[in-house]
């Protein structure tokens, strides 16, 4: 039986016999499909890599651009609950509970509830000022009466700091009645039930002379209510209730003890408003002639006045904000400005006040100050009815609701800064809904120096959480930015030069068979895991060098000297004695000289630390250049980091340099170059796109490195080009924030605008390159 053989014909461009289909189409035919296919595949996966990276950055500036959305106001609920035009404004206050749902009024010893949204009033006794309520469904169950005065009537209330809805509440006869509101939250059906509880304190003599109170600062403490009063007659007292200790075998106490003394520094006759501090350790009062007195009352027998300042004008509101450290002032002109208390580190002694912003003003004279109880921020109000938000640590004025022309009596800033709950003269109850989620994040407060509390000069400060509610956060980004670039700058500064040489020597001057074993080694190192060189380098080498500091410092001169000693001797040997090995010789040679001077060097650690840092080089980098030397710092990062990129610029380079054609070389050596001319006048010159390139690959690398600054810098956001000291990355900070950012918070969204940062310098830095890149190869495309 004949075999039956592929012609010509079938094998250049027919099919085989077996496929009917291929038969029919051709091989050619084939090819072509495959080949438009093969080309849509790539074109298509182009596209999804320049639509992917796109994707990742408009889903990075959906997040971060919440934090610099402008606040929004909107009137929820406006309710009349009759004229106040005799009512004085120091006799009325209003509150809100923290689901903007049950608010309440303030007026001369009356108190009335309303439900929100919708303002239903739920009227209560006015005869009987503290019953305990329960309100269900609009229903006042009244459990039990008690009297609260004998005789007298209220003729100033004041608000306790700090606390949402605690008031001392002062009389005709000059006694303070503490009081409290308290919303109970009930769950029945999975529906939340809001009920609230008015309950009176034990009322205490506040003015000795039982004089009627004009004006009244409370503070409820853990010892005790603290009163600040001034009555009718312009007598200041100041009065502690202090309560007795808990009762014990020997306990014979069981009433309050009242701390009482009387302020007599001249001019507070003239005083207009009165506030104390939440921890009551301080007082302060505005005048009608523009002043701030300030006293230290933690001796309450003994108040001291530690200063008395000008504001220019009739001071006519005042609040601290949360934390004490910062005092808002309004006046009669209607400025409001922020006061901060400083303590000189040099001089010491009593703090001081000092002005440091002022805000946008008002048309006429400021009301009422309401501080918020969660950050910085407060709400001001004014005669012509207009509402403020601002907040201190941005400097800015949030939101601005223009006035009807009705004076505001009293407003609140709702506990979560959600809302605010307004009363105007007229006797309109109003209640906003306001939207703010990220007042202390503005372009100035996250890229210039802010002026922090207890600072003296405004700063660039990261510093997201505290040990307290009240601390104020720091979210200056210019300290992570600048550990960004001073990490990168140091690890690229060691990299570059050994990863570049490295590759030079290897393409032009060693061995093939030398090579073939040296840069695959050298490749294999860019897969250690950098989690376990950043581990290696956190807790085994940054103690090492803190012992062997002087040693390292001396390698870094000796090294160098000792190989360029050999070289130029290496010159002068006979060749007999070089041996015939070549690079294995030299390179061996290089190798000996490299261990004996670092061996060298260890020995004589102590002996260098004494003659060339006095015995203690920590000391002598102190009183010399005013360096510390932390145990994780940038020099710890730059050999780690160094170890991680070297190889990545040392096998880009390397090909790079190996790929310049051999004939080029082989030219230049002919004609009379000498293999130095020919490596700087034409191989470099020709593979310095390549080279450039991998030095942007690395610096890429080193600029978004995580592990190893996270677990070798000890992560201090500070701004200092330092050495010795620590720093913080874009990226650490981002592996280090994570964990106590809450779900769409001012924190959450900082790190994702971190994120952008480093997407868009990366994304520049390689456009940049690849420009450059370009036109280097165009420029040198003739080698």
């Amino acid at each position: 039986m004949s075999q039956a053989h592929p012609t010509a014909n079938s094998i250049a461009g027919g099919s085989p016999p077996s496929s009917s289909f291929l038969a029919k189409i051709g091989l050619r035919t084939l090819r072509r499909w495959v080949d438009h296919g093969a080309r849509g595949v790539i074109t298509l996966g182009g596209w999804a890599t320049i639509f992917s990276i796109f994707g990742i950055f408009a889903y990075l500036f959906i997040e971060v651009a919440p934090l610099f959305y402008a606040a929004a106001w909107s009137e929820e609920t406006s309710v009349q609950i009759g004229s106040l035009d005799e009512i004085p404004p120091q006799n009325v206050s209003v509150g809100i509970n923290e689901y903007m749902e049950v608010g309440y009024v303030l007026r001369n010893g009356d108190i009335a509830f309303y439900t929100f949204p919708g303002g239903t009033p739920i009227s209560l006794d006015p005869s009987v000022l503290s019953p305990s309520t329960t309100l269900r469904t609009g229903v006042v169950e009244r459990s039990r009466r008690m009297p609260v005065f004998e005789k007298g009537e209220i003729t100033a209330l004041a608000r306790s700091p700090g606390r949402d809805h605690v008031y001392g509440l002062g009389t005709s006869i000059g006694r303070v009645l503490p009081l409290y509101v308290t919303f109970r939250v009930t769950f029945k059906d999975d529906v939340r039930h809001t009920e609230p509880v008015v309950t009176a304190g034990e009322p205490f003599e506040a003015a000795p002379d039982a004089s009627p109170i004009a004006r009244l600062a409370y503070r409820e403490t853990d010892g005790g209510p603290i009163a600040a009063v001034l009555t009718g007659s312009g007598r200041l007292f100041l009065t502690k209730a202090e309560e007795p200790e808990a009762g014990g075998l020997f306990a014979l106490e069981t009433e309050s003890k009242l701390l009482q003394a009387e302020i007599t520094d001249d001019g507070v006759d003239a005083l207009s408003v009165l506030v104390l501090d939440d921890l009551g350790e301080t007082l302060l009062g505005g005048t009608k002639d523009g002043k701030l007195f300030y006293w230290d009352i933690r001796d309450i027998r003994s108040p001291r006045l530690m200063g008395i300042y000008s504001t220019g004008t009739s001071v006519t509101a005042l609040s601290y904000l949360i934390g004490d450290r910062s005092i808002v002032v309004g006046t009669e002109q209607g400025t409001v400005a922020v006061w901060m208390s400083v303590i000189d580190p040099d001089v010491g002694g009593d703090p001081r006040l000092e002005k440091i912003r002022n805000f946008s003003p008002h048309d006429g004279a400021v009301t009422t100050i309401s501080p918020s109880l969660r950050d910085k921020g407060f709400l001001t109000a004014g005669v012509s009815g207009s509402v403020a938000l601002h907040h201190s640590t941005s400097g800015q004025t949030l939101v601005r609701i223009p006035g009807n022309g009705s004076a505001v009596l009293s407003a609140m800033f709702a506990p979560k800064t959600d809302g605010a709950l307004v009363l105007d003269d007229s006797g309109r109850l109003i209640t906003y809904d306001i939207e703010n989620e990220h007042p202390e994040s503005t372009f100035s407060s996250l890229f210039f120096p802010v002026l922090y509390e207890g600072y003296e000069e405004s700063l660039h400060i990261w510093q997201s959480t505290g040990g307290s509610d009240e601390f104020e956060p720091k979210f200056g980004l210019w300290p992570i930015m600048f550990g960004t670039l001073k990490g990168t700058v140091y690890a690229m500064l060691l990299a570059t030069p050994l990863a570049v040489l490295g590759a030079i020597y290897t393409a032009m001057f060693m061995r093939p068979n030398v090579r073939a074993v040296v840069k695959p080694v050298v490749e294999t190192m860019a897969a250690f895991p950098t989690v376990v060189l950043g581990f290696l380098a956190g807790l085994w080498f940054a103690p090492l060098l803190e012992k062997i500091f002087p040693a390292v410092a001396a390698m870094f001169l000796l090294i160098p000297l000792a190989v360029v000693v050999v070289c130029v001797g290496w010159q002068f040997l006979p060749s007999r004695l070089k041996g015939t090995s070549g690079n294995v010789t030299e390179l061996t040679v290089f190798m000996l000289v490299l261990a004996g001077t670092t061996w060298f060097c260890l020995q004589l650690n102590h002996q260098i630390e004494s003659w060339l840092f006095d015995s203690n080089y920590k000391g002598w980098l102190q009183s010399s250049f005013g360096l510390a030397y932390d145990q994780r710092n940038a020099l710890v990062i730059a050999f780690a980091m160094g170890m991680a990129v070297i190889p990545t610029i040392f096998s880009i380079s390397e090909d790079s340099l190996s790929n310049v054609p051999p004939h080029l070389i082989a030219g230049s050596l002919a004609l009379g170059a000498t293999p130095w001319q020919t490596l700087t006048k034409l191989v470099i010159i020709s593979a310095s796109p390549g080279v450039f390139s991998a030095l942007m690959i690395g610096l890429g690398r080193v600029v978004g490195e995580t592990m190893i600054v996270l677990m070798a810098t000890g992560n201090t956001p500070v701004m200092d080009m330092n050495l010795f000291n620590g720093f913080r990355t874009l990226s650490a900070n981002i592996a280090v924030e994570m964990p106590e950012a809450p779900h769409g918070g001012t924190l959450y969204r900082l790190l994702f605008l971190a994120g952008l940062l480093l997407f868009v310098f990366t994304s520049i830095v390689n456009t940049l390159a690849e420009i450059v890149r370009q036109r280097l190869r165009a420029r040198y495309s003739q080698f």
